[in-house]
């Protein structure tokens, strides 16, 4: 039986190897916030019912019937970020502690209604695909702001959700996503950089700069 503990795990495993390439039992952890022994339970229950495969020194991956409970949770969260930013007008940093609750709470037929209504969406309201209905992604080349030269003009098209701060923040800047945006600046002391943006000089640390990501359509 699949409940929301189990969801969690899944998609937290998934996210993580996508993002570190290795996920390791202090990763999960702290990305959960429980203590590594309760990790290594649930590992092991997660490896006899065949949600994942636990090899040694590569740490935990995700089994074919694992991945796709994981993207098909990512699927619905995205779905309803949307629907709750475009449609009951919650802000961007909001959108995500919602949905994360509406996730576990949504059948695959009520997911299928919903996207239909919001017209088939394919990104969410930070800029990270929505897996289809057959669990396939839109895979776009960005890069961080960081790394954008000094003279070149770009288009914001990605701020991952997980620190609602780092939105907010953008958000009173006067930054959002569509937004395109020139490097004016870099400084080399604390690489930090200076970005034009509708034609106001912004200032972005370099945690801020590698949170954000861009191409130059």
């Amino acid at each position: 039986m699949i409940n929301k503990s189990i969801e969690d795990y899944l998609k937290n495993i998934y996210t993580i190897k996508l993002s570190v390439g290795k996920v390791s039992t202090s990763l999960l952890a702290e990305k959960l916030g429980i203590s590594a022994a309760a990790v290594s339970d649930m590992v092991s229950k997660l490896s006899r019912t065949g949600y994942i495969k636990n090899t040694p020194y590569k740490g935990f991956e995700l089994t074919k019937k694992g991945q796709g409970i994981a993207i098909n949770l990512i699927r619905k969260h995205r779905i309803w970020e949307v629907f709750l930013l475009k449609h009951l007008k919650y802000p961007w940093e909001q959108v995500h502690t919602e949905a994360e609750n509406l996730e576990h709470a949504s059948s695959d037929e009520l997911i299928l209604k919903l996207e239909d209504f919001l017209e088939f969406p394919k990104y969410d309201p930070h800029g990270d695909p929505i897996p289809d209905r057959n669990g396939k992604f839109i895979h776009d080349e960005l890069k961080p702001l960081s790394n954008i030269d000094i003279g070149e003009s770009v288009t914001i098209k990605r701020v991952p959700d997980e620190n609602p701060e780092v939105l907010l923040h953008l958000t009173k800047m006067g930054l959002k996503l569509n937004d395109k945006v020139k490097v004016v600046e870099k400084i080399n002391f604390d690489n930090s950089i200076q970005i034009l943006a509708k034609k106001n000089k912004i200032f972005l640390s370099e945690k801020l700069a590698n949170s954000i990501f861009v191409d130059y359509k």
